[in-house]
């Protein structure tokens, strides 16, 4: 082993920052070690507070024997011009922002190596595909899975004045007039599958009954209070509909309800419409453009009721699953009651992601 001598306290200081301003991390674990290594320390000593290995050790020491601090440098840095440099990294992330099939590739879905040759075809030099891993890693990329969306069939210029209009409705809602956000949701024993935490060498198990049960849930969000109504039935008909709008109407000081609902068939079918009939103008409909669910505010709640209940749930009957549904609900009511901060602004509707 090269001997490395005593090295005085500013000598070792700065290696030491050198080592902290050093961007490859094996760079500063050598400089770490001719520190501790000028310190005094032996070789085990030095591989033990470090965790690494002697030899590990031996060959810095050597390499700062021969050619001083500047050997301790990476010696990669010599091999050429750098390939991946913030150029590269930046074509790459825009690369991304697309699908292969609108640059001529027949696959669907990015991956490393075809991600590699498109920049080869945009001028750049070629890299090996973990190269291209860690590009992507420095950017910040992830595999994920794409959202699904429907486009809406109107032209923007119509889309956007109906949602003005709700929005506006929404901001002015009062105690006489109350405005609702309404929707459906189904409610599955069979366990929405969704991700976990999970140790590295476990996989945890759900258990799926072997027949799918539903029970459907009928919500309205007052769009002031923040605090929902809800129904429940075992089929997702007109009868849902009618039943929630029954039970808002028994709040006998509204003067007015409105209810901003979606295209869905209950919502304008004729059996509805008979019902509705009764009450005359006190019952207003108001329909959301199609294919709009991101303007729903109450959508935002059966998001929230999926995640906390119904996602990898180990309910064994439809009857235990509406329990938990109908507890979450009854919390949220609560919580919009104690606290009003955490009630959705009117201006809030994701309709900037719809296109």
């Amino acid at each position: 082993m090269h001997k490395i001598p005593r090295l005085d306290r500013a000598a070792r200081r700065r290696l030491i920052k050198r080592s902290k301003k050093a961007r490859d991390p094996h760079t500063a674990l050598r400089f770490l070690m001719i520190a501790k290594l000028g310190q005094g320390l032996s070789r085990q000593q030095v591989a033990r507070d470090l965790a690494c290995v002697p030899s590990t050790v031996v060959k810095a020491a050597r390499r700062f024997a021969v050619a001083g601090e500047e050997g301790l440098l990476d010696q990669r840095t010599f091999n050429g011009v750098r390939k991946v440099d913030e150029h590269f990294t930046g074509e790459l992330e825009r690369v991304l922002y697309s699908v292969p099939t609108e640059f001529g590739w027949e696959r669907t879905t990015w991956t490393r190596e075809l991600l590699g040759l498109e920049m080869v075809r945009r001028g750049h030099p070629k890299v090996a595909v973990c190269t291209v891993g860690r590009a992507l890693s420095a950017i910040g990329a992830r595999l994920k899975a794409p959202r699904p969306i429907v486009l809406c069939p109107w032209d923007r210029q119509r889309r956007l004045r109906v949602l003005r209009t709700i929005r506006r409705l929404a901001a002015a809602a009062t105690e006489a007039e109350p405005v609702f956000f309404e929707d459906e949701m189904d409610v599955h024993l069979n366990p929405k599958i969704g991700r976990d935490w999970m140790p590295r060498d476990y996989r945890r198990l759900v258990v799926t009954p072997g027949k799918n049960k539903k029970r459907f849930v009928a919500g309205a969000l007052n769009a002031a209070t923040g605090r929902v109504t809800f129904v429940d039935a075992k089929s997702k008909a007109s009868d849902l509909f009618c039943k929630l709008v029954w039970k808002l109407a028994a709040d006998r000081d509204a003067r007015r309800i409105h209810l901003i609902v979606d295209n869905y068939i209950i919502h304008s079918s004729k059996k509805t419409k008979r019902f509705l009939a009764q009450f005359g103008d006190r019952v207003v409909l108001h329909f959301l453009p199609p294919y709009c669910p991101n303007d729903n505010r109450i959508e935002r709640v059966w998001l929230d009721l999926h995640a906390n209940v119904t996602r990898n749930h180990r309910c064994k009957s439809i009857e235990e699953l509406m329990a938990h549904v109908f507890a979450f609900l009854r919390a949220y009511n609560r919580r919009a009651k104690l606290n009003p901060s955490l009630r959705l602004p009117a201006g809030v509707s994701g309709s900037r992601s719809v296109v």
